[in-house]
């Protein structure tokens, strides 16, 4: 994985909308960025996706797009149930 970058994995409809399981991402530094690039990569399907889905940022969830992205971060679509 290049410096810098941090390694981005996708389940269930982000992998699907993603056309991949995981990816290494270099030009995001912040939660924000990220979406932002990840709608402009992969459109539509993709924001349906994040509009109610969440990162998990190493582990811990976050909406907070000013957040800084860590080594992984890992894209979870919505889940029913509770």
């Amino acid at each position: 994985m290049a410096e810098g970058a941090v390694l981005v994995r996708y389940f269930a409809a982000a992998a699907e909308a993603a056309g991949r399981e995981e990816e290494s991402i270099v030009a995001a530094g912040t939660v924000g960025e990220l979406r932002r690039l990840l709608v402009d990569r992969y459109g539509d399907a993709m924001a349906r996706v994040l509009a109610s889905g969440s990162f998990l940022v190493d582990g811990v969830v976050s909406r907070d797009d000013a957040r800084s992205l860590g080594a992984r971060v890992d894209v979870l679509p919505p889940f029913a149930g509770g």
